[in-house]
């Protein structure tokens, strides 16, 4: 039995812990978690370059994979990031009443939510406005898996400025917009301002959605309770819903989502909370099944717990 003793946990000290985020370690620090910062250790860092826009890199973790960064700040591992993929995209797309036609994606330069929208099959036109045409690049070579959905036939990706492309669509364009956006820090702080909600609202068609990276329920229900606030002002007469994941690498473990319907032509508000068509399915066999979202998934994402729906009751339609 001690061969197999050698293998179970054991009692850790607190002097084992402290300064262990040293050499051969990274650990995520930004001023949007201050005081906190999670610790991976690097095995190899295989890609580091600037972009026009963000400092890029990724290194290899023994625990989570390859690990995409920019500017510091952790935006998928290969362990981990389906969590978040399937939840951004497929809450939106199995809420909406008709069967969408036409996606964008701002953002999503890594390409994961694009292979998310690629298994819905009734959908005909996807398009990606990514500002960082380095993203792409870096995730098409190291993360292969994640990167699928831009070989699909129905993608046109643009490297362009993602509130320039919607502020420039016609209206009642798409059906639902995804907006995959890194922190409201830099680049992507312009994708969290009240111009971009009222363009994003103006190029959807009637009933249509808008889902959007929305932050921590425990390190950002200001910044959250602010984004509800705006949102109910724009999509009047629409219904506003806030919705989670979990996801071990990012602050707190949990990355949130606003979800936003313009009004239908009935004036009835869609609830977002209730899926209205089944988990879609891998369209070739090089795509991953499907392993976070199922509709238990999709009703249970917008149950929030009490601290958090006290917060937001005024501004969220529950």
């Amino acid at each position: 039995m001690a061969g197999h003793d050698d293998a179970k946990a054991k009692p850790g000290t607190a002097a084992e812990g402290m300064g262990v985020a040293k050499a051969g370690w990274f650990t995520e620090l930004s001023t949007m978690w201050p005081g906190q910062g999670l610790s991976l250790k690097v095995e190899d860092i295989l890609f580091q370059g600037r972009s026009k826009f963000q400092d890029v890199c990724v290194f290899q973790s023994p625990s989570f994979g390859k690990v995409l960064l920019l500017d510091g700040v952790i935006q998928c591992t290969e362990r981990d990031e389906f969590s978040y993929q399937e939840m951004i995209t497929h809450l939106p797309l199995c809420a909406l009443e008709a069967e969408p036609k036409k996606v964008l994606v701002v953002g999503g330069g890594d390409g994961g939510v694009l292979r998310e929208v690629a298994r819905h099959p009734y959908v005909q036109e996807i398009t990606l406005a990514e500002i960082d045409e380095m993203v792409p690049e870096t995730s098409k070579k190291w993360f292969p898996e994640m990167a699928l959905g831009f070989s699909d036939s129905r993608v046109s990706v643009h490297i362009t400025d993602g509130i320039k492309w919607v502020t420039e669509a016609q209206p009642d364009t798409y059906d639902a917009i995804i907006v995959d956006s890194s922190d409201p820090v830099g680049p992507a702080e312009v994708l969290f301002q009240k111009p971009f909600f009222e363009a994003m609202h103006r190029a959807l068609k009637p009933g249509g959605v808008i889902c959007t990276q929305g932050e921590s329920l425990w390190l950002h229900l200001d910044i959250i309770k602010e984004l509800a606030a705006m949102c109910h002002e724009v999509f009047v007469g629409g219904s506003v819903q806030y919705a989670y994941t979990t996801i071990p690498t990012y602050p707190s473990g949990q990355i949130g989502f606003m979800i936003c319907a313009k009004a239908t032509n009935s004036g009835t508000p869609l609830d977002l909370s209730q899926p209205r068509r089944p988990p879609p399915v891998a369209p070739q066999a090089d795509y991953p099944p499907l392993r976070y979202y199922s509709g238990e998934m999709h009703r249970a994402a917008f149950v929030l717990p009490k601290f958090a729906r006290d917060a937001l009751t005024n501004s969220l339609t529950f």
